[in-house]
């Protein structure tokens, strides 16, 4: 089921967003649920990114690609 989020936007946020879901053949509503749902994946890739930094800082050890395909067929 389909449900309404409304926002609040100044005129020139609003008239921005319509113009250039216009150019881009779209609806105002398919450009920000596709804008909104880019950032949070964006920042959850961010959060994942920082993770694995951490844990590699903690234990920094690597593979090479001929190692991890090893690893893999391993486990299989």
């Amino acid at each position: 089921m389909d449900t309404t989020v409304t926002i609040r936007l100044d005129n020139d946020d609003k008239d921005l967003i319509a113009r250039y879901a216009r150019t881009k053949g779209r609806s105002v509503s398919d450009i920000v649920r596709e804008a909104t749902l880019a950032q949070i994946e964006d920042e959850y890739d961010l959060e994942l990114y920082r993770q694995a930094i951490e844990e590699y800082r903690k234990n920094p050890v690597s593979y090479s690609l001929d190692e991890v395909a090893k690893l893999i067929e391993t486990e299989e």
